[in-house]
């Protein structure tokens, strides 16, 4: 079907009249004439039976024109109503609570707008993304394609927290604390501890150093100043730069506008 002439053919079923179909068009009749002729063409059945007083429907027509109404709906619906569908983002555990939430908390002063947060590490983001199943995701990979662009927001900084001092040549005889895999410990120290503590959630790490059960090393921005810990730069310490990234919008949309303004704040 040549979709083109659709609205042609649903206003001429309506009115019952390619003058009037013209009118609302506001094209000339021969070519509302034509337009439907072409759209008869392109399914290869005929839709309106024409006479010199009046026009019919053909039982195709008929069944095209209840179709045509319904979808002219929702198309009027999705473009024409108010867009309150939820935010859907992805962020990294380390941004969401001393990041992401006060500039939420900010943004809900003007907005209404729902939001689903979900947590994820940089591949199931980065997938999400790519999968639309996220809006906006928070990381610290710089995603650029056809479809994809990352925008940075700022650098993050890496530090060595624990409670006593620590050597730091000899990171390996301390029981480590660490997020994952890709956690920065790895490639800090020359040696992996024998002595290996995993957790999925950055503040508990924060909490168990806190508690004398090792050694991590964090985001600066997850610490707080009650946090009695030693703080310690490292040589060569471990940046990141963290991106907000979305699809590649010609023009973003006004909600995502607004939030991209806040968090670039």
């Amino acid at each position: 079907m040549d979709y083109r002439y659709l609205k042609a053919f649903l206003l001429t079923a309506q009115y019952e009249s390619f003058s009037k179909a013209a009118d609302a068009l506001k094209i000339a009749q021969s070519a509302v004439s034509r337009q439907v002729k072409l759209l008869e063409q392109s399914v290869g059945e005929e839709l309106i039976i024409r006479s010199s007083k009046k026009i019919i429907l053909t039982d195709k027509g008929n069944s095209l024109y209840i179709a045509a109404q319904h979808f002219d709906k929702l198309t009027h619906d999705i473009f024409e109503k108010v867009d309150n569908r939820p935010i859907k983002v992805g962020i990294l555990h380390g941004l969401l609570k001393n990041w992401f939430t006060p500039r939420l908390s900010k943004f809900y002063r003007k907005n209404s707008r729902p939001f689903e947060v979900s947590i994820g590490d940089q591949k199931d983001l980065k997938k999400g993304i790519e999968e639309g199943r996220f809006d906006v995701i928070f990381s610290s990979e710089n995603i650029q394609s056809e479809l994809i662009s990352s925008l940075k927001l700022f650098d993050e900084n890496f530090v060595l927290i624990s409670r006593e001092e620590v050597n730091k040549k000899k990171l390996h005889d301390y029981r480590w604390i660490v997020y994952g895999d890709e956690d920065y410990m790895f490639s800090v120290s020359k040696k992996v501890s024998q002595r290996i503590v995993t957790v999925s959630d950055i503040h508990s790490i924060v909490d168990l150093v806190k508690s004398h059960v090792g050694i991590a090393i964090v985001p600066d921005h997850v610490l707080k100043k009650t946090d009695a810990l030693i703080v310690q730069a490292l040589p060569n310490s471990p940046k990141a730069e963290i991106f907000m990234t979305t699809l590649n919008y010609k023009s973003m949309p006004s909600h995502l506008r607004e939030l991209s303004e806040l968090v670039k704040k």
